[in-house]
């Protein structure tokens, strides 16, 4: 049983490309999950593993199982980060995408500012 149950399609979804992540996959899905709770809005959090070879697969896996917003698309071996990019849109249900790499490079918490753009009416939000 998941801790969050499938609920309304999400308004918002998040796309982030996985690679040989599992040090930082815990920390970004706590920070995600409070960035986007903050949203108010429905949403889903899209990860492509582009053929990782270390746990980043099996520590994704657990966080759908446990999380029904999560969601995994699995690549067979590394296509790069532009076609795990655009498998995730292509899977993305939310009337947004969110695209961030999943290194915090850029921190999630930006992404609040990002969806308060478009909520004004920005159809494009680039940070």
């Amino acid at each position: 049983m998941s801790v969050h149950e499938a609920g309304p399609r999400p308004t918002l979804s998040l796309v982030i490309p996985i690679w040989n992540e599992e040090g930082v996959i815990p920390e970004l899905y706590r920070r995600v999950c409070n960035v986007m709770d903050q949203t108010g809005s429905p949403w889903e959090l899209i990860t492509v593993n582009d053929g990782s070879t270390d746990r980043s697969l099996a520590m994704l896996l657990e966080l759908q199982e446990r999380d029904a917003r999560v969601k995994v698309l699995d690549f067979s071996r590394n296509f790069g980060h532009q076609i795990a990019i655009t498998a995730g849109l292509d899977f993305a249900d939310g009337d947004a995408v969110i695209v961030m790499d999943a290194d915090l490079q850029d921190p999630p918490e930006v992404i609040l500012d990002m969806v308060a753009h478009w909520r004004e009416g920005y159809e494009v939000v680039y940070a």
